[in-house]
């Protein structure tokens, strides 16, 4: 994400995988065909995080389309080839889901779908 809207977003993911005691490792990462959102570190895993702030979860969701993991797979392996470190490790791809509340609350709602594809 390049936008302003989607930096406050990722801001916001982040904050969030902060408070679940995710490691934030690194951001906005391009790498391969594609750009890492996220790349975070819980417990023995390596999670890579798209970030997705669209007005309903169905947009969210229909964003990660085939191509859209294609590019993130290859996104993941280039960083992975560029930080041996990482080798060992198991890895997951999540997907934070950011849609706006109803009402007065300024803050969005955030959904975390772990493990979105393999």
């Amino acid at each position: 994400m390049t936008t302003e809207k989607g930096q406050r977003g990722e801001d916001r993911a982040a904050r969030y995988l902060k408070l679940r005691g995710y490691k934030i490792i690194d951001r906005n990462v391009r790498a391969g065909r594609g750009e890492l959102d996220i790349v975070s570190l819980k417990n023995d895993t390596l999670v890579f995080v798209e970030v997705k702030a669209h007005q309903s979860r169905e947009q969210g969701l229909l964003a990660v389309n085939d191509d859209k993991c294609e590019r993130l797979r290859s996104a993941a392996n280039a960083y992975l080839g560029k930080m041996p470190r990482f080798t060992g490790l198991q890895c997951r791809f999540d997907l934070i889901i950011l849609t706006p509340r109803g009402g007065i609350n300024p803050f969005p709602h955030v959904e975390h779908l772990q493990d979105i594809f393999r």
